[in-house]
């Protein structure tokens, strides 16, 4: 089966094509057969193509909206020029995909798309503002150009930490805001915690309940999920992506009173102080410089720059005061999980935090961590510790086109 996967965010599409079937996923031999994004959509866009068989394809080109989008990813994934194994017309493309942020409490798990779905999804756009409304655009592009006969499936970001008791989600709000309002933690990044959750138990060959580990999902996004029996328990990020690890451009954790003395400071509106926590806080408002890890780790070695530094250190620091809590409210973790693009492809980050593991039983392995190059899956600590450290790569991707064949052919989720 041929699965179109989309994840239409507020002005880019990603896209893969998966191919996809319940014996392949148990051999893990699913196949991506092509993959792609287009950015800056509303205006003169960039795209980029590329078949898994043949050469990167990159345009620019005018893209009005993600229905326009769409239709040249469908136009490009059916030219003769693109070299796709399998795919000669839209009629091999089996079902859709798509990646849809927030699922409030109504979704826990993905979803055949229908009206009721939809309502679903929109009722949700006051949890997220920014995303749903992007999510919604390319389900309803998908369906216009590909048919309603066509089988498409919503795979939620929060579903996976529906699991969580209330006493993880709750806040210490009056009560009546949760009844009213659903204000509480839902966390997000759940399909990639998920998916290094079923990776770490196919490598370590654990039943589903055995999996008890700490993962960090480390990008320009930061989380980190505790997973207990298999299941999450906990997650730093909360009501909204601000809450929890310090981020490229997030805060992170803020005393909520900060943002009262800085509305009587600077007079700044409640939307400006929205800003600042998404777009300005993180590793670019401390540092001054950027958001991107990369920069700031070149900043620091061939420049000493002290702030460069300090954003490292702080944004460490918070990932192993998390690592440390969940350790403490699982009753201990068999491992700490890297991944995110960070987490996989940052060896001095994966240092600087671990080595504040050691009091809980992490013995790091400098070698190890250091050989392993971007896309592997390894061990980064000392054989027989009793804590490991992993780096294992996500694909959320592969795990929506999986959802996508479980969800249209009702088979259980075992993966």
């Amino acid at each position: 089966m041929n699965i179109l996967v989309l994840n239409c965010g507020s002005s880019t599409l990603k896209f893969q094509i998966i191919e996809t079937e319940p014996q392949m996923i148990e051999e893990d031999a699913d196949r991506c057969l092509a993959k792609g994004v287009v950015e800056r959509i509303g205006s003169q866009a960039l795209m980029t193509f590329e078949p898994t068989s043949g050469p990167r394809q990159r345009l620019a080109e005018p893209v009005r909206n993600h229905r326009d989008a769409i239709d040249k990813v469908l136009r490009w994934i059916v030219s003769p020029t693109s070299g796709i194994d399998h795919i000669a017309s839209l009629a091999d493309i089996n079902a859709v995909g798509h990646r849809v942020v927030h699922g409030g409490e109504h979704f826990q798990r993905s979803v055949l798309i229908n009206a009721e779905v939809i309502d679903g999804i929109e009722d949700c756009i006051e949890l997220a503002p920014l995303h749903n409304p992007a999510n919604l655009k390319g389900i309803e592009a998908a369906v216009e150009l590909l048919g309603t006969g066509l089988p498409q499936v919503a795979v939620f970001d929060t579903s996976f930490h529906s699991t969580m008791p209330e006493e993880a989600y709750l806040y210490g709000l009056p009560y009546q805001y949760y009844r009213r309002y659903k204000i509480r933690r839902y966390g997000f990044h759940g399909t990639s915690h998920r998916y290094v959750a079923y990776r770490f138990r196919k490598l370590m060959n654990l039943e589903h309940d055995e999996v008890n580990i700490i993962t960090l999902h480390l990008g320009n996004g930061c989380s980190a999920c505790a997973i207990k029996g298999g299941y999450s328990i906990d997650t730093s990020m909360g009501f909204t992506p601000v809450e929890g690890l310090l981020m490229g451009t997030r805060s992170g954790d803020l005393d909520p009173s900060v943002l009262e003395y800085l509305h009587h400071k600077e007079g700044l509106s409640f939307d400006e102080l929205d800003t600042m926590l998404n777009k300005r806080s993180g590793l670019l408002g401390l540092s001054g410089l950027t958001s991107d890890m990369r920069e700031l780790l070149e900043e620091e070695a061939e420049n000493q720059d002290r702030r460069a530094r300090l954003a490292i250190n702080i944004f460490c620091r918070r990932v192993a005061r998390y690592i440390g809590a969940y350790f403490v409210e699982m009753g201990g973790a068999a491992a700490v999980v890297f991944t995110g693009g960070i987490g996989e492809n940052s060896p001095p980050i994966r240092e600087r935090i671990c080595r504040d593991l050691v009091c809980l039983g992490l013995d790091f392995d400098h070698d190890l961590n250091r050989s392993l190059s971007s896309g592997t899956s390894g061990t980064i600590s000392k054989e027989g510790c009793r804590l490991a450290g992993y780096v294992i790569p996500t694909n959320e991707e592969l795990l929506i086109a999986r959802d996508t064949l479980r969800v249209i052919e009702d088979l259980p989720r075992r993966w």
